[in-house]
């Protein structure tokens, strides 16, 4: 008697981790409508361009307000000597921010090392400062760390959680900053404030609507609240605070580092007050590789100091060139490893292969 043939196993590719509140479909299209889909690439591509067209409006808006005057002045004045301390002040932010996002990634299980997290810092920093919208080094170095570690949502998360903290911490600090040395007369610049507070409320109202069409409201509220539980239990908390600081003092000494440069002889103590409300209105995602608001707010702050708008546009303009400059390493770092990609194709193995990763498989997940 013929005993029935048994089906054929397949061999499957084991995937990265799936929690109880990701149980949803891999592929964020299935089940939706032709014109749901259609609706969200639309979306896409219109925040895609509007983050670098705000800030090249900025910068239309600033030339035709103060000429061109003040950009060749911080060409002219930024000499070898500034550049090289931005740099080695960098270096310092640099390892403060990996270490950042070395506890916050821990927390959230997924490790990385000290140095693979500077190098990765290093490479983002370059492409934040050369590609428009000013983050895609950030969304990069997530997603390449998630690849790593075989989880892209814990990976993206450890960076935006990294960069909130960052974010938190220069917001409480501008606040006391304000409240303490009241730089301006708060109430002369009141319909600007009023402006970006509207633009700053705008934007959020845009990520939380494309997060709840992406994934439901619910389920973001619920990976938030689990992430918060695990980055606040441990001292962790204290570290990330500690490292924002560090890494605070050193945006603002290379503030006072540009201002210095182009001849701004203000003192230091009334410097700092401005220099964090720049560096506030420069995190608003709507720049040309980091151009854009950054300036703008530099020559209002100043301005509404009694400084003149110029030597704020002039300090902030020095500021973005010393910073550019400062961020090389990770052009060394991208221009490396594409040289080891490309070097030429691993030997074939002989025999069975073992299985890989289905992102390294279409060859997503580069290491170096």
């Amino acid at each position: 008697m013929t005993r029935p043939s048994s089906p054929r196993p397949v061999n499957r590719v084991p995937g990265p981790p799936v929690g109880p509140d990701e149980q949803a479909s891999p592929n964020p299209d299935v089940g939706r409508g032709p014109h749901a889909v259609r609706e969200a690439e639309i979306d896409a591509g219109w925040w895609r361009w509007a983050r670098p067209l705000g800030g090249a409006l900025v910068i239309a808006a600033l030339v035709v307000g103060l000429g061109t005057g003040p950009f060749l002045e911080a060409l002219r004045a930024t000499d070898l000597r500034a550049l090289t301390a931005g740099a080695a002040i960098a270096l310092v932010t640099t390892v403060c921010a990996a270490w950042r996002w070395r506890l916050v990634a821990h927390r959230l299980g997924v490790d990385l090392t000290l140095g693979g997290a500077v190098a990765a810092c290093y490479r983002a920093q370059f492409l934040n400062v050369t590609l428009p919208g000013g983050v895609l080094g950030d969304v990069g170095r997530g997603v390449r760390h998630g690849r790593d570690a075989g989880d892209v949502g814990r990976g993206l998360r450890s960076v935006a959680w990294e960069r909130t903290a960052g974010q938190v911490v220069l917001a409480v600090l501008t606040a006391v900053a304000l409240l303490v040395a009241r730089p301006f007369d708060l109430a002369l610049p009141r319909a600007s404030a009023m402006a970006v507070l509207v633009v700053v409320v705008g934007v959020g109202a845009a990520v939380l609507a494309r997060t709840r069409r992406a994934s439901g409201l619910a389920r973001a509220g619920r990976v938030v609240a689990g992430d918060l539980r695990a980055l606040a239990s441990g001292r962790a908390s204290a570290g990330v605070v500690l490292a924002s600081v560090v890494v605070m003092a050193g945006h603002l000494a290379t503030f006072v580092l540009a201002a210095r440069t182009v001849g701004v002889r203000t003192p230091t103590s009334t410097l700092l007050p401005l220099a964090l409300v720049v560096l506030v209105v420069s995190a608003v995602p709507l720049n040309l590789a980091g151009w854009g608001p950054r300036e703008g707010a530099a020559a209002w702050v100043f301005g509404a100091a009694g400084l003149g708008a110029a030597q704020g546009l002039t300090t902030a303009v020095a500021f973005g060139m010393i910073a550019f400059v400062a961020t090389l390493p990770g052009a060394v770092l991208l221009l490396t490893g594409r040289v080891r990609r490309t070097a030429g194709p691993a030997p074939a193995a002989v025999g069975p292969v073992a299985a890989t990763h289905p992102l390294d498989a279409v060859g997503g997940a580069s290491r170096g």
